[in-house]
């Protein structure tokens, strides 16, 4: 079936870089497979098969960048497959290791991405920071946004570490940038971050579960309720801070009931949406 076929392709067209150079096909590859390569690994709804046939993809890239490594059609790329191929290792049984690996892979190429619009040293330094983040443009959201989003999918494994928090200070920085260029991008995701960010800070340190309740209604408004891992996260956060077990169950329930053929631009995060809710009702979190 076509939605099974983006690794098929990958033997036949990886013979074709080696024979005829990584540089000089890089062009040809990002436009004919690379991007529809991504398309139908984000429209996936088999989980296990993203876990299977994902490497051979992924090693390709990592080959094709180290020709072109400031190539930024690819960079994105791949940033958007190491963040998918982390979170679907989750739902797959991966180790803790490999899932980091993953991880730390799509913040590598996150930054790479953010280099040529947000320059940040190894230290996490940049005196011109703000500046240039105010000088972004709505044609810049993209490439940042994706540049952003596989550098969180790092800090969200790492559990409070140090580096980590001092990390999430410049991302939320990125990420309110985006409420003002472009809050409908990919379903509304800024509102969806800054909807858990609120609910995870204590209200002493400055929480605001009223903010995180309007970012999560907007949005559940921009995806049309499309995009499920908004409600899993709403529910697994908000609706557990607040003890609001009709609104917990009611957004879960929700995602079990949504017929995921009509949204298959979010295929594989609705797939994993639909095996968290499952899992979030299953831990009876409100029962005594």
């Amino acid at each position: 079936m076509p939605a099974r076929s983006f690794p098929s392709l990958l033997p036949v067209v990886w013979l074709f870089c080696l024979c005829g150079g990584l540089s000089s096909c890089a062009s040809l590859l990002t436009s004919t497979v690379i991007k529809p390569a991504i398309g139908n690994l984000q429209q996936q709804q088999d989980i296990e098969l993203v876990c299977e046939g994902a490497p051979a993809y992924l090693l390709m890239l990592d080959s094709m960048l180290v020709s072109s490594p400031e190539n930024q059609d690819l960079l994105m790329t791949a940033t958007q497959s190491y963040s998918a191929y982390a979170t679907a290792l989750e739902e797959c049984g991966g180790t803790n290791q490999r899932i980091d690996a993953m991880a730390g892979k799509a913040r590598f190429y996150g930054k790479q991405l953010l280099h040529s619009l947000l320059p940040i040293d190894d230290k996490g330094n940049n005196p011109n920071f703000d500046k240039n983040l105010a000088k972004l443009s709505t044609g810049d959201v993209p490439e940042a946004f994706w540049g952003a989003s596989g550098w969180l999918t790092w800090i969200l494994r790492q559990k409070g570490s140090p580096e980590a928090i001092a990390d999430i200070v410049l991302i939320e920085k990125i990420m309110a940038r985006f409420l003002t260029l472009d809050e409908s991008f990919q379903g509304g995701s800024v509102h969806l971050f800054f909807g858990a960010y609120h609910a995870a800070k204590p209200e002493m340190f400055g929480g605001r579960p009223d903010l995180s309740a309007n970012h999560f209604d907007k949005a559940l408004a921009i995806s049309k309720r499309r995009f499920l891992l908004t409600q899993t996260t709403y529910a697994a956060t908000l609706a557990r801070t607040a003890m609001d077990r009709d609104l917990h169950d009611r957004l879960l329930q929700e995602v079990l009931a949504f017929p995921l053929s009509s949204a298959p631009e979010f295929g594989l995060s609705n797939r994993i949406a639909v095996n968290r809710a499952k899992r979030l009702l299953a831990e009876n979190y409100f029962e005594d």
